[in-house]
C-alpha cells in the first residue's frame, strides 16, 4: 500500500494530485498532445527507435509528445502525460480519504500556499526498483541549502520541497502521500536488449543531462514570453485541469524571503513513521564550494560531473 497518511481511513485509491506538467507537443508523438513547457525536450532521453530497449509495456512512451498512432507506433496511442507529482490527493471524495476539488482550488487561489516561480533541472535518469523497471527522470536537490549564509544561491529544485512541505502541513486528508522522489516516469516495464545496450542508453542520458545542467534550472513556460511557471491540479496524469501561477515571486535573496524558504526546508516527511523529521541533505561538493568562493556568486553547473 502507498504510504498514505491514514491507511485505515483511505478507503478508495485515486489519481488526483498537485504537481508540475512537463507535457510538450512533438511531431514524433501523439497529435493531440499539448505544450506546457519548452525548457526540456524529453525526446532526448527516450528510445523511440528501440535501439537500446527491446520492449516496454503497452503504454509505450509517456513523455516527449506521448505515444503516436499507427503507422508510427502500434502501442496504445496516448497524449504526452509528463508530470512530476508533488502531493497525491487521491480522490475528490472526503469519505474515501480525499479532498473536495473545490476546497483544493480555494486554498491554492487564496495565497495560503506560497508558489514560487518554478525553475527546475533534471538531475538523473534512473531505473526504479520494479521488475522490469520503470525509467524515471529525477528532479532531486543535489545538496542542501545554506542555513547560515543567506546570500548563497539556493540549490536546484528547491521549489519542489518548498511547495511539498507547505502542502503536507496544510492538507491532512487520509489518502495524502507523495510517490517517492520527485520524478517523471518515462516508460514502464523497460527491458533492455543487453547489459551493453542498457549501459549505452544511460550514457546517452548522462550526456543530455550534462547539456541541461550547463544551462542551469529553467522555468516551465509554454512559450518564450510566458512568465507563469507554476503548478497544476490533475484529475489524473492525463488530465491537468487547473493551473495556479506563482504568487511568491523572485528575487529570493532578500532576508525576509530567504527566511520563509528556509523555514520549510528544515524538515522532511518520513514515509515510514508518517511524521516530520529534520531534513538530511547531501553534502555540497567541494568543487562547487570553491567555484562559489572564487566567483563570489551562486552560478553552478558542475555538481554532477
Amino acid at each position: 500500500m502507498p504510504p498514505v497518511l491514514k491507511p485505515k481511513h483511505s478507503k478508495v485509491d485515486g489519481l488526483a494530485f498537485l504537481g508540475l506538467s512537463l507535457a510538450r507537443k512533438s511531431d514524433r508523438g501523439h497529435p493531440e498532445s499539448v505544450t506546457h513547457q519548452i525548457a526540456f525536450d524529453l525526446n532526448d532521453v527516450i528510445d523511440r527507435s528501440y535501439e537500446y530497449l527491446q520492449s516496454t509495456n503497452d503504454d509505450g512512451w509517456l513523455v516527449g509528445g506521448g505515444e503516436p498512432r499507427p503507422p508510427k507506433s502500434y502501442k496504445l496511442p496516448a497524449k504526452d502525460s509528463a508530470h512530476v507529482e508533488i502531493m497525491r490527493i487521491g480522490t475528490y471524495n472526503p469519505e474515501w480519504g480525499g479532498i473536495r476539488e473545490e476546497e483544493i482550488i480555494e486554498v491554492m487561489k487564496s495565497g495560503k500556499i506560497l508558489i514560487p516561480q518554478i525553475e527546475v533541472l533534471p538531475t538523473e535518469v534512473v531505473a526504479n526498483g520494479d521488475t522490469p523497471p520503470e525509467l524515471e527522470i529525477r528532479f532531486d536537490m543535489p545538496y542542501g541549502p545554506d542555513f547560515v549564509d543567506l546570500t548563497v544561491t539556493l540549490p536546484p529544485n528547491w521549489q519542489l520541497r518548498f511547495i511539498h512541505n507547505q502542502l503536507f502541513k496544510h492538507f491532512y486528508n487520509p489518502s495524502r502521500f507523495c510517490p517517492g522522489a520527485f520524478h517523471s516516469t518515462i516508460v514502464r516495464k523497460a527491458e533492455f536488449r543487453s547489459q551493453k545496450h542498457e549501459d549505452a542508453y544511460f550514457s546517452m542520458c548522462a550526456a543530455v543531462l550534462k547539456k541541461w545542467q550547463l544551462a542551469g534550472p529553467r522555468p516551465l513556460n509554454a512559450s518564450p514570453v510566458d512568465g507563469k511557471s507554476g503548478i497544476w491540479l490533475f484529475a489524473d496524469r492525463t488530465r491537468p485541469t487547473h493551473f495556479f501561477p506563482p504568487n511568491f515571486l523572485p528575487p529570493y535573496n532578500t532576508e525576509e524571503k530567504r527566511q520563509i524558504i528556509l523555514s520549510y526546508l528544515t524538515e522532511e516527511w518520513d514515509e515510514k513513521t508518517l511524521s516530520w523529521k529534520k531534513a538530511q541533505y547531501p553534502e555540497k561538493p567541494v568543487e562547487k564550494k570553491q567555484q562559489e568562493a572564487a566567483a563570489g556568486i551562486g552560478i553552478w553547473f558542475s555538481w554532477n560531473k
